[in-house]
């Protein structure tokens, strides 16, 4: 297991999503898991960044490491920002036109459409969001 934390603004993404490209790459995770992965943690750190903190500047820690049997990639972001499950979320109603669609919503439900498993838990006065890839070529 490896992390980084980083101040949660959105400059640090492409840093976070480097960091996250190297650990995939050196756990052998096949491409396209890599790009779903990069997507969806460049995603999910601009939410960090762009609505954990409304009050000021926080941190969050971004963990990476491989399931017991190597399979699969698990990243965990962990935030002391507002509280929020976004898997309580309900999903965009994607059968109607962009224009009518109310804005934001499918980041989060691309993300949920492109990983193996999410998992949300509020612990210790933290947000902790784990995403769960299947990493194999």
């Amino acid at each position: 297991m490896v992390e980084i934390t980083v101040n949660a603004c959105v400059d640090k993404i492409a840093e976070v999503v480097a960091f996250v490209e190297e650990q995939l790459e050196n756990m052998g995770a096949g491409m396209k898991a890599q790009m779903q992965i990069s997507i969806a943690v460049d995603e999910l750190f601009a939410n960090i960044a762009n609505y954990a903190y409304p009050n000021g500047e926080g941190t969050a820690t971004v963990r990476v490491e491989a399931s017991e049997d190597g399979k699969k990639a698990v990243i965990t972001f962990i935030d002391s920002g507002v509280p929020y499950n976004p898997l309580e979320k309900e999903d965009p109603d994607i059968t109607l036109s962009a224009e009518d669609r109310p804005i934001g919503g499918l980041g989060i439900f691309m993300v949920k459409k492109s990983m193996d498993d999410m998992i949300y838990r509020y612990e210790n006065k933290k947000n902790i969001l784990s995403i769960i890839k299947s990493i194999l070529p």
